[in-house]
């Protein structure tokens, strides 16, 4: 019975598989460039606009809501952000790290159905 009351929860694998088919619809190349664990994973989404600089995003928790947003956990010269994503895996090994490179600076995080 515990079971039919917990909510779903995505897998950090189905979210992955999901998230890279949205971006291929939309032109927009990306890349897994770290496998987390399959199941329960967090995961980091790096948008570079392809001229020397990056943008790191992770999913947070709003404490007064509830609500999951992304918020940016780095931003600067790439091989910045590129240091905290590798700090970041150094503490959470099970930790996905997606790699999104369009000059626009597009990502798709705000929308729709990608914060939950």
């Amino acid at each position: 019975m515990k079971a039919a009351t917990m909510s779903a929860r995505v897998t950090a694998d189905f979210w992955v598989r999901a998230y890279l088919r949205r971006l291929e619809l939309a032109g927009i190349p990306a890349f897994v460039t770290a496998h987390g664990d399959a199941t329960a994973g967090a995961v980091l989404v790096k948008q570079t606009p392809l001229d020397g600089t990056a943008r790191a995003f992770q999913r947070s928790f709003d404490l007064m809501s509830g609500a999951r947003a992304w918020v940016m956990m780095a931003e600067g010269p790439e091989r910045e952000v590129d240091a905290a994503i590798a700090r970041q895996r150094g503490f959470d090994p099970d930790l996905w790290v997606i790699e999104v490179e369009d000059r626009a600076g597009r990502h798709l995080l705000e929308q729709e159905g990608l914060a939950e």
